[in-house]
């Protein structure tokens, strides 16, 4: 019995972060402000931000 392969939310996350990495390298990435992004970690925030409105389990950020 073959089991259907779902696209799981870490691999839609995933992409969502790997679509916007490629972005910023271009340098076709702008933040909400329409500024370009340039920082790396920014750059992950939104991805996941993205990969989250799309659907994904992503947990937040665990503070301090």
């Amino acid at each position: 019995m073959a089991a259907k392969k779902s696209s799981s939310s870490p691999s839609k996350g995933k992409g969502k972060v790997e679509k916007v990495m490629r972005e910023r390298k271009q340098g076709t990435l702008k933040s909400g402000s329409g500024k370009k992004v340039t920082s790396r970690k920014q750059a992950v925030a939104i991805g996941l931000s993205e990969a989250r409105k799309a659907g994904a389990k992503i947990p937040k950020k665990k503070g301090k």
